[in-house]
């Protein structure tokens, strides 16, 4: 009785010992992990916390996923899906989240920390997450905001933990179940961006090439002035773009989409853009071509852009001034010290290898002279749609009316309608003279006058035109005759010269 009163007192003392020296280890690892995310840098503590958790793996029977930030050149659709995901999940041991929320947004956006751990169940499985960060040195990067820092990209991946047996449930279930539920938070909570370039991140993380902003364009297809036909052609083409993910890869097509905008400034370009991506609810990334120095960044930005996105091109005739294909090579000795942009880097980022890094994007081009552009850029693959922007239309500014005054019907439409039919005004003209005023009955009159103004403006410019071009008509035709004289008096000259011999 003695003995088995001592054994237990001894396995008592022993687990005393043990579960002291275990709460030693874990209050010593605390305060090492406090004491090194408070005084040491970021770029140490993820490789102190990587080293320490490695080498526990050794004895553990968990396994660790790594799930990088981006896969070669291309982003990580696993990462992206678990950076959504797990800002709704907070662990009772964390310690520090990242918080945000724009003006447009509804709800806060909450992201791990670096180096922090959340823990998911899944079907009664624990899993463990933990975003790992780590610097590195990048010469290419400025702060604008700090002259004399030193500026180092980040390398960002999570690290998936879990019992070695449950491999097949994770790849089979768990990942895809979180690929599923980030897609439909990332719908819910989605608004609107428009990205533009940052050249001081060309060179750096790929998630830094973009710059953005929200984007709070109100324009939709009920308020933007064109004909109802041709908007009607573009819903359905829209429509049918979006659902033939399948058919365009059984055809070994890129799921993309070109649509080529043309026609006089002010005839709502921008406006059909911007309600484009609010139908669709896909981003715009807005390139400027000029901060552009060399084709392998046009490749680049390729890659950093998101899928469900717009990327548009505005005044590609006026934006740069493209080598001709033919005198790329010829003049490639000339033009080696020359940083540039070429019509052929243009056309494979739209239409070559690289424009297959990417699925459901529109690339849309503007012009206010089609007839400038490289045939190369207007053929289908390229640019499938071509979509003339108009003068105001009778069609157009019945909208305009609706949008800016609020009525469908009213007796001066008939001869305002007449008058739109035979003047070349824009929708952009039409909606300054409707904002005008709050009174209906004056501002149709206050139109009806401008229309008369601005035919009579067209008629003087049109005839000064022809003016012009007549003029410049008669001094090609006698340089012609001056021409035809010279070279009759050199077949003379050259007579006389033969006489002469």
């Amino acid at each position: 009785m003695e003995a088995s009163s001592s054994s237990v007192e001894t396995k008592l003392a022993t687990a005393k010992t043990v579960l002291s020296a275990a709460a030693s280890v874990a209050a010593t690892a605390m305060l090492v992990r406090s004491i090194a995310q408070d005084f040491l840098p970021h770029e140490f503590q993820g490789l102190l916390f990587s080293g320490i958790r490695s080498f526990f793996n050794r004895f553990s029977s968990q396994i660790t996923m790594v799930i990088d930030e981006f896969d070669g050149l291309v982003n990580n659709q696993i990462y992206e899906a678990a950076e959504i995901y797990l800002g709704g999940k907070i662990s009772p041991n964390t310690q520090r989240l990242k918080v945000c929320k724009s003006d447009k947004e509804k709800d806060f956006t909450i992201a791990m920390e670096r180096n922090e751990e959340v823990m998911d169940i899944f079907n009664g499985v624990k899993l463990n997450w933990v975003l790992v960060c780590r610097q590195v040195e990048s010469r290419s990067f400025h702060n604008p905001r700090d002259l004399n820092s030193t500026l180092r990209s980040e390398v960002r991946s999570f690290e998936l933990t879990f019992h070695k047996k449950h491999k097949d449930l994770v790849l089979t279930h768990y990942l895809p179940y979180i690929v599923q539920e980030a897609k439909s938070k990332k719908q819910e909570i989605k608004s609107l961006k428009i990205f533009t370039v940052s050249p001081d991140s060309m060179y750096g993380n790929l998630a830094d090439v973009w710059t953005s902003t929200n984007l709070d364009h109100p324009a939709t297809f009920d308020t933007v002035a064109m004909d109802s036909e041709i908007k009607n052609f573009i819903l359905k083409d829209l429509e049918r773009f979006v659902k033939r993910k399948e058919y365009y890869r059984k055809v070994g097509k890129a799921w993309k989409r070109g649509y080529l905008l043309y026609g006089p400034p002010g005839t709502g370009k921008s406006s059909l853009i911007a309600a484009m991506a609010n139908y669709l609810n896909f981003d715009i990334y807005d390139l400027e071509l000029t901060e552009i120095q060399v084709n392998s960044e046009l490749r680049r930005l390729l890659i950093a852009m998101a899928n469900k996105s717009i990327l548009v091109v505005e005044d590609i005739d006026c934006s740069i001034e493209f080598q001709d294909r033919s005198a790329e090579s010829d003049s490639s000795s000339r033009h080696s010290q020359r940083r540039q942009v070429t019509l052929s880097g243009l056309l494979n980022f739209i239409d070559g290898l690289w424009s297959s890094c990417g699925d459901e994007r529109i690339i849309i081009f503007t012009t206010n002279h089609k007839d400038k552009l490289d045939s190369a850029l207007l053929r289908p693959g390229r640019m499938d749609v071509h979509i003339h922007m108009s003068y105001c239309t009778p069609c157009g500014f019945t909208v305009l009316a609706a949008n800016y005054l609020g009525i469908k019907e009213h007796a001066l439409f008939g001869e305002i309608e007449e008058a739109i039919g035979t003047t070349q005004v824009t929708p952009a003209e039409v909606a300054e003279q409707l904002i005008k005023h709050d009174e209906s009955d004056i501002v149709l009159r206050e139109l009806i006058e401008f229309l008369k103004l601005k035919r009579i403006e067209n008629e003087e410019a049109n005839a000064k035109k022809n003016e012009i071009a007549d003029q410049g008509g008669d001094e090609e035709k006698q340089s012609d005759q001056e021409h035809e004289c010279v070279t009759v008096k050199d077949k003379k000259l050259d007579c006389d010269e033969k006489g002469d011999n």
